[in-house]
């Protein structure tokens, strides 16, 4: 029995400012995380009208990968689930259990490994599927493409681009992706997924040695827990004086995800700012059509094959809880 569907799984953002808080809490639930630390965050989406964009992006994707699968003539319904916020995974399952969906491919918008970019979305599916009950169709979460050539080719052309902007030889570029507690790093190949893809986009983009790092952005918890660094905006204080520009490239990030908007496009670019460091932000991949054809070849090979390659038994682990 071959792929009768695909579900884009995410996830999730208010989009709204009365769901803004709900939101919050429920990212956080079960967590020791302060009502002060919430209020902040919070006030970073009102800041942006109390809407994030994320659930529009993949709207859009949703789209455009329905669409491409269609102009190749493996026309498949594409549907889409969060993990935080509606539309409620759960609710999407239960639309394609009525839609007499039976097997469905599942494409999760992280490319890397990681607990909570890899692992939790298995475990989101699994507990999707057993809200809906025996009518649920079986799905297969297809693994991270990191190393998918479609994806440094998007970087690489994306860094390019970046850097024409920049002028004057283009300056230092800043690999930028979501950090992560080092407890949960030591069980997965995150950082070095990170490392390896930034290298062969860096090689593909043409930069010099040393032109080039990978750096972390948007780290929470508390500070006795240590996470993946350095942090982009020490990178940046560091630069050396008289850098007239630099390009941040976030490559963790599939679309311009609230982290990108605020601690790229707002905290980063004040960082810079008080440096005299010109910033200029790569474009992240969205709807292109190189990272869009890139996720219909993968969803084509899972149908081909019908089958896709399952996570190793016991792999990327979530983090060791600080008790401090």
């Amino acid at each position: 029995m071959s792929y009768d569907a695909v579900v884009v799984v995410s996830f999730g953002g208010p989009e709204g400012p009365e769901e803004v808080m709900p939101f919050l809490q429920k990212v956080v639930a079960g967590r020791r995380v302060p009502p002060e630390r919430l209020e902040q965050v919070a006030a970073q989406y009102h800041a942006a009208g109390g809407r994030s964009p994320i659930n529009d992006l993949n709207r859009r994707l949703v789209a455009a990968l329905e669409a491409e699968l269609g102009r190749r003539g493996r026309p498949l319904p594409v549907y889409f689930g969060n993990r935080n916020w509606r539309p409620w995974l759960a609710d999407e399952v239960a639309r394609m259990a009525a839609d007499g969906v039976g097997r469905a491919v599942a494409l999760a918008t992280s490319a890397y490994s990681s607990y909570s970019g890899c692992r939790q979305y298995l475990e989101d599916i699994a507990g999707a599927r057993a809200a809906v009950g025996g009518g649920a169709p079986a799905i297969d979460k297809i693994p991270p493409f990191w190393d998918r050539p479609g994806w440094v080719e998007f970087w690489a052309g994306s860094v390019v681009e970046a850097l024409q902007e920049a002028g004057a030889g283009g300056g230092p570029v800043l690999f930028s992706a979501h950090s992560i507690p080092l407890s949960m790093a030591a069980g997965c190949d995150y950082q070095a997924e990170l490392e390896e893809t930034a290298a062969r986009v860096a090689q593909g983009a043409g930069l010099a040695p040393g032109q080039w790092r990978v750096v972390y952005q948007s780290r929470s918890g508390p500070p006795s827990q240590p996470w993946l660094g350095p942090d982009v905006n020490d990178a940046l204080a560091a630069l050396a004086a008289g850098t007239g520009a630099a390009v941040l490239a976030p490559i963790g990030f599939v679309a311009d995800h609230m982290e990108v908007i605020y601690d790229l496009d707002t905290v980063a670019t004040e960082t810079g700012r008080r440096r005299g460091v010109r910033l200029v932000r790569a474009a992240t991949p969205g709807t292109h059509p190189v990272f869009v054809g890139m996720l219909a070849d993968l969803v084509a090979e899972a149908v081909a094959a019908g089958s896709v390659a399952p996570c190793p038994p016991g792999c990327c682990p979530p983090a060791v809880a600080s008790i401090a």
